[in-house]
């Protein structure tokens, strides 16, 4: 079995798992310090006018989708996990303008210049970094924008941490090697006409502790304001992602 094949099981598994509890999950229940990122996303999607056409990559159970649809725009809605798209579709029902459908981000199937709009939450090491990224400025529309939230794999910390979940069998060893890092970054820029980043979480990494001795809001604080002393960039956890199309 590879490593394509470990997580469509692990993420139909997952997707099972969620059928027993029925409970969606909600970004408000992380911790507050872990928050900023995220509303950052949520946010560049939100300030996307009009109604336009939405695709999201690596869906999962549409976590992440329904800001989009909220906003009056149309989604169609991508996982490689069918057990996930289930769900997908019975969550979002209540919509007209949301769609889904099992396929890979490698081999997107859609025309050129089909979407105005690709959006991806933590789903860019699920496929080999480069394919991922020509396809999809392949199916952006020309004038399109690329949306992303992720982690980034430079801090030796968050790097140590991922390896530990992979000898756990948390993760396979091609998402543990495709982790988003500033090379890749690099190469975003490169293809795109205009890239806006934002980074965060330098201190993430021993806040868990420190909430031993501080609240969450204290913590979040302390590294909001840390991020921007140093301009966070290397020793990030987080990062976003805006990427205009010609």
């Amino acid at each position: 079995m590879n490593d394509k094949e470990l997580e469509e099981k692990r993420y139909d598994s997952r997707a099972k798992n969620f059928l027993a509890v029925k409970k969606h999950y909600s970004y408000r229940d992380e911790k507050s310090y872990l928050i900023d990122p995220i509303e950052n996303y949520y946010n560049l999607i939100k300030d996307i006018p009009g109604s336009v056409k939405f695709l999201e990559i690596g869906g999962g159970m549409g976590e992440n989708s329904e800001p989009i649809l909220e906003a009056g725009h149309r989604l169609h809605s991508i996982d490689i996990s069918s057990k996930s798209v289930e769900i997908m579709k019975k969550r979002f029902e209540k919509y007209d303008t949301f769609s889904a459908e099992v396929a890979d981000m490698e081999q997107l199937p859609f025309k050129d210049k089909s979407y105005d709009v690709i959006v991806s939450a933590g789903s860019l090491s699920y496929g080999d970094n480069f394919k991922v990224l020509n396809e999809i400025y392949r199916v952006l529309n020309s004038g399109g924008i690329f949306i992303a939230l992720d982690s980034l794999n430079n801090n030796p910390i968050y790097r140590l941490n991922r390896y530990i979940h992979y000898l756990k069998g948390n993760r396979s060893k091609s998402t543990l090697l495709r982790m988003p890092d500033l090379n890749l970054l690099n190469e975003y820029e490169k293809k795109f006409h205009n890239v806006q980043l934002n980074f965060y979480g330098s201190l993430t990494w021993i806040f868990p502790i420190l909430n031993f001795f501080f609240n969450e809001d204290t913590l979040r604080n302390l590294g909001n304001k840390f991020d921007k002393k140093i301009s966070v960039k290397k020793s990030a956890f987080k990062f976003t992602m805006k990427a205009f199309k010609l």
